[in-house]
């Protein structure tokens, strides 16, 4: 379903304008969701622990959105099934001096998952040709080529034994309006809450067309692009599962043989 409901095939233009970002597909509801999701938490768990025993793979989970849109949620919801040391969870956000002394892919492959492991990252190397684009941080000729550089990192790290999945949560403005009034009336929430993200909001139509360019032009057979409705967090954990346990199911994972004539062994008593 994740297939089918949430890509584009290779070289298929993608208009944000088109998908619903509030859609619920054919899920029956937030109560049956939520039991939905404990069941399949508990698939990942399992798959995990059979990704890092099977040792020839690693996966990486690349998560992009706008402000709001539950990047640290679904993090939390979905990704949080699996084993912590199994896990390694990397944020980027403005290069530090060293960073931008070295090209814009040097902090990246550095957290690229080991085999093994998982690997999810808080926004990602796509800031370059999102962020670095809509603030004018450099000039379109120096952006534009990052498209292409993009595209064959991904291809080495999936050469290279990494299953990459990009999930960019789609949110409407409106719902993004209401959850920045819920971080700035809750005291809770008030720590999250950045003048930077009204900021952004205000560019809405240069990121939709900033991230449609990314997804199409970086959506490919060996890393591809996912647009999940966010509007209903409730949803947007299920599809991200959905699309979790289809890809490690599709990565023929298997467990170690076990020692030869394993059931000769005989346990010994202890006295």
């Amino acid at each position: 379903m994740a297939e089918r409901d949430y890509r584009r095939l290779p070289g298929e233009r993608y208009d944000l304008s088109a998908i619903d970002p509030s859609d619920t597909g054919d899920y029956e509801g937030k109560k049956k969701g939520e039991k939905e999701l404990e069941k399949r938490r508990e698939v990942l768990l399992e798959l995990q622990r059979k990704l890092h025993v099977d040792g020839r793979n690693s996966l990486l989970v690349v998560l992009q959105a706008m402000d709001c849109a539950g990047k640290d949620g679904t993090i939390r919801h979905v990704l949080g099934a699996f084993e912590p040391q199994g896990t390694q969870v990397a944020s980027f956000k403005v290069p530090s001096e060293e960073e931008r002394a070295h090209d814009f892919l040097w902090r990246i492959h550095k957290a690229v998952p080991r085999l093994g492991m998982v690997g999810i990252f808080n926004r990602s190397h796509y800031e370059e040709v999102l962020v670095v684009r809509v603030k004018e941080l450099k000039p379109e000729a120096v952006w534009r080529t990052h498209f292409e550089h993009i595209n064959n990192f991904e291809r080495l790290l999936a050469e290279s034994g990494v299953t990459i999945v990009k999930i960019f949560l789609h949110i409407s403005p409106e719902e993004q309006a209401e959850r920045l009034r819920d971080r700035q009336q809750r005291p809770e929430k008030q720590w999250k809450f950045s003048p930077g993200d009204l900021e952004d909001r205000v560019r809405w139509k240069s990121y939709m067309a900033a991230y449609e360019e990314a997804l199409t032009l970086c959506n490919t057979d060996h890393a591809p692009w996912y647009v999940v409705p966010a509007d209903k967090k409730w949803h947007r954990n299920l599809v991200v599962s959905e699309i979790l346990i289809e890809t490690l199911k599709n990565m023929d994972l298997q467990y170690p043989d076990p020692v030869a004539d394993i059931d000769s062994y005989v346990i010994p008593d202890i006295e």
